[in-house]
């Protein structure tokens, strides 16, 4: 009987870090959406990637922050489940990191949990903008805070590191038969990435605070007998005001959002797609136990 290995990989950090920029990265093809404003991830995300003998599934997480909202409380809960069962623990920074007071409280919380024997590593992003000498002091200052087992400088965007890192990985997981079949490459349905596609190209094209009040979910999915797929998408916002932004002059907004993401949606499913977007206005949604589970978040009670 061949021998494999198994293993759940936590990898939390702060907003903007580059945590789904490394998961895409490390499973070789986009999963999770990125774009450059905080809080795009809001729930967690397992993306599926084998070396060999090693199955090996990366959890991306939404970003760990100070929270008041409702909403921003249930992301950050999420962030912290991940490490529960977790056979590595990777804490994720980036060169502003160490000068914040953020990375500290996420490194002392990191120490009150009983996380048993998992492996804990630190990976330094971007240091494609630093220099060396910058990168070994922040190593050191992160190591005085918090005994990790492997440290990793790397470049997630560009690729510099990640070899050794998913070599790494693979020898540390343990020995097990693996979770999920071989060719299946995240835990979220098709229907929940097509509904995150859509949502990153609206954070893309709008600004201010509307992209933290929208949701995106599925109306309709219906396979039609040409190998096409009808999609019927409902963007949900908080206000009025919002859904005449998102619409844009003459819907110039959301006929960009919509010629984007089907052609994203495309590529994920591999043949043509009818997709049809709506905007709802529910003021309360964000206050909605539902919604949250629809997003796949615990809902906060208080």
């Amino acid at each position: 009987m061949i021998e494999r290995r198994f293993g759940f990989i936590a990898i939390i950090g702060e907003p903007n870090v580059g945590k789904s920029t490394l998961v895409n990265s490390l499973v070789g093809t986009k999963l999770a959406i990125v774009t450059h404003k905080a809080q795009t991830t809001r729930s967690n995300m397992i993306g599926l990637a084998i070396n060999g003998i090693a199955q090996m599934a990366f959890i991306d997480t939404p970003g760990i922050f100070e929270t008041k909202k409702r909403l921003d409380k249930a992301m950050v809960k999420s962030a912290w489940s991940s490490i529960h069962g977790a056979d590595i623990i990777t804490v994720m920074v980036q060169p502003k990191s160490v000068k914040r007071n953020q990375i500290n409280q996420i490194l002392q919380h990191l120490n009150t949990i009983d996380s048993s024997v998992a492996p804990k590593a630190l990976v330094i992003n971007k240091i494609d903008l630093v220099h060396r000498e910058e990168l070994l002091g922040i190593t050191n200052t992160l190591t005085q805070m918090f005994d990790f087992d492997k440290v990793f400088m790397v470049s997630a965007k560009h690729g510099s590191g990640l070899q050794d890192l998913f070599q790494w990985y693979a020898t540390q997981i343990p020995l097990g038969e693996w979770h999920f079949p071989a060719d299946q490459f995240s835990d979220k349905s098709v229907q929940s990435l097509a509904c995150e596609i859509t949502r990153e190209k609206l954070l893309l094209h709008l600004h201010q605070e509307i992209p933290y009040t929208l949701t995106v979910e599925t109306e309709r999915w219906q396979n039609l007998k040409s190998h096409e797929v009808r999609i019927d998408q409902n963007i949900i916002v908080s206000k009025q005001s919002h859904k005449q932004m998102i619409i844009g002059k003459k819907g110039e907004c959301i006929k960009r959002v919509g010629i984007e993401a089907k052609q994203e949606i495309k590529q994920l499913l591999g043949h043509n797609v009818h997709l049809f977007l709506q905007v709802k206005v529910r003021q309360n949604w964000m206050n909605e136990s539902p919604r949250y589970a629809a997003l796949g978040l615990e809902f906060p009670k208080d």
